[in-house]
């Protein structure tokens, strides 16, 4: 018998050797030492992007991205949450969730079971495209304060109604 789906699903987007695209990969670990096996919160990470992303995001009732963007209108480890509102407009620049809006409505559209709410965290990179393992040190120094956001939003959507 399969098990069943999680309240929230907290996903980390990145690719880790492409030096601050890595930091939602390095969030969401830094965010499973403070959740640990919660109940009904998952933790994944992925380097997966667009379409690659519904057999992650399906089943799930709350959806935590957590990323890379690079808007260049806020300093580097500057901390962007955004909200349902922020999908029905134009996207910043993110290699991984640019597209997300997309891929919840071909979830929709083909009947698979999408989260009804989805938060982004992402934050602001120096630079997401050089091949390297090190995060930028403004990009590293926001990890801890992003993961205690991640935490705490997955804790509230996990207790909150639907």
């Amino acid at each position: 018998m399969p098990s069943q789906p999680s309240r929230v699903l907290v996903l980390g987007l990145g690719n880790d050797i492409l030096t601050d695209d890595a930091v939602g990969l390095r969030i969401v670990a830094a965010a499973r030492t403070r959740l640990g096996a919660e109940p009904g919160i998952e933790l994944q990470t992925t380097t997966e992007m667009g379409l690659a992303l519904l057999d992650e995001i399906s089943g799930h009732e709350n959806l935590v991205l957590v990323d890379a963007v690079q808007t260049g209108r806020a300093p580097p480890g500057h901390l962007h949450e955004l909200g349902p509102d922020a999908l029905s407009g134009p996207m910043q620049s993110a290699p991984h969730f640019l597209g997300i809006r997309e891929t919840l409505e071909l979830g929709r559209l083909l009947g698979l079971p999408m989260p009804g709410r989805v938060r982004i965290v992402a934050v602001e990179v120096t630079d997401p495209y050089t091949l390297g393992t090190e995060l930028s040190p403004e990009v590293a120094a926001a990890v801890e304060g992003a993961a205690d956001r991640v935490a705490a939003l997955a804790r509230e959507l996990a207790t909150s109604p639907t």
